[in-house]
């Protein structure tokens, strides 16, 4: 359960946007210019000023004004959805990129981020735009984004497809082998999530919950979720605190005292510092905020506050809030940021560090 809390002149940022938006052909200065104001507009989902500063980029850096575009279209929630436009963009993006370096991080991100767009579009097709359903062309297309590239939102995707027995052939005397999947997702979820992903953290974290593909362990997946809230960059934090209301409403008091009692350490081993955003002007600070409650009334607090440290001073009270509006930036197939575009990175995996929910809970893998 949600209720909202708001907060004073929670407008500003949007009258102030809007207010820019005037009639007639826009004109930009210079293309950085253009960049700077599309990505601003982008990030602030105000997507009709968006719109004209890509396509005046798009004669100086096409690759860039393509992508965001894509990305415009691509939005279910926006005003300009058109997944035929999306496809084709992306599709161009990954055939115009798809020789470019690896450790060029800005254009093999854009490469990978594409080809991972396209595998998706392909793996069901677009009947309105007349695009058919191709698994192969999306496996391989996925598989490059993921291991050529090394993207780890590519990586991510792939984890969830193997998990549905899908993805690339594994096959054994000459059949698939449905569990080989299994366990490669597993291995991905648990890489993933042991170098900070925060997507990864929260599926796997709700698979642990469950008992699904792994064993169960309440007390580690409020743990791992706990950590993926933390870690997670704005465009993420919905969902991911809906798996996190979830798992903490409904964990006892046994469970919440056993995770309390490991919620530094999961934190200094999986954590990860969050893209942080530009808020110069300070209205971020003004936007309306869902508090999370769960059905009996309780907040829903991270778990740090639940059992904070006797040795430190005492906190004002937290709780988990997310922006009420949709951030543009929602999907966990392109991860936040503004006018960066390098792949996120965290702390290299070892193989002294400990797995995250590797072990298998037979009766759910057959």
């Amino acid at each position: 359960m949600r209720t909202f809390k708001l907060a004073v002149a929670g407008s500003v940022a949007s009258i102030l946007m809007l207010a820019s938006a005037v009639a007639g052909e826009v004109v930009f200065r210079s293309p950085d210019d253009a960049m700077r104001q599309g990505i601003s507009a982008f990030n602030g989902g105000y997507y009709e000023l968006a719109i004209p500063a890509f396509e005046a980029l798009e004669a100086t850096n096409p690759q860039i004004a393509h992508f965001y575009l894509a990305r415009i279209y691509a939005d279910n929630e926006g005003a300009y959805t058109d997944h035929g436009k999306a496809f084709r963009l992306y599709s161009g993006l990954a055939e115009e990129l798809q020789d470019v370096d690896p450790d060029d991080d800005q254009l093999a991100s854009i490469a990978a981020k594409s080809l991972t767009a396209v595998s998706m579009y392909l793996r069901d097709g677009i009947p309105s735009a007349g695009i058919n359903r191709d698994v192969d062309a999306a496996n391989r297309d996925l598989q490059r984004a993921a291991l050529t590239f090394n993207d780890e939102d590519a990586q991510f995707e792939l984890a969830k497809v193997y998990l549905r027995g899908e993805g690339p052939d594994m096959t054994i005397n000459g059949y698939d082998d449905p569990a080989s999947k299994i366990e490669n997702g597993r291995h991905w979820l648990s890489r993933l999530s042991q170098a900070g992903h925060p997507g990864a953290q929260a599926f796997l974290a709700d698979l642990m919950w469950r008992g699904k593909f792994v064993e169960k362990n309440q007390a580690a997946a409020l743990n791992l979720i706990d950590v993926a809230v933390a870690n997670a960059p704005p465009s993420e934090r919905v969902w991911i605190e809906d798996i996190y209301q979830n798992i903490f409403c409904n964990a006892g008091e046994g469970v919440r005292q056993q995770a309390t009692g490991r919620v530094a350490e999961w934190h200094n081993r999986y954590g990860r510092r969050p893209e942080m955003r530009e808020n110069r002007d300070g209205l971020d600070d003004l936007a309306v905020e869902p508090v999370r409650t769960c059905a009996n009334g309780e907040l829903v607090r991270p778990m740090s506050v639940i059992a904070p440290d006797p040795k430190k001073p005492a906190r004002d009270p937290q709780i988990l809030s997310t922006p009420s509006t949709p951030d543009p930036r929602r999907s966990s197939l392109i991860p936040a940021g503004a006018s960066s575009l390098q792949p996120a990175r965290g702390a290299p995996v070892t193989a002294a560090a400990p797995v995250v929910g590797l072990t298998p809970n037979v009766e759910t893998t057959r």
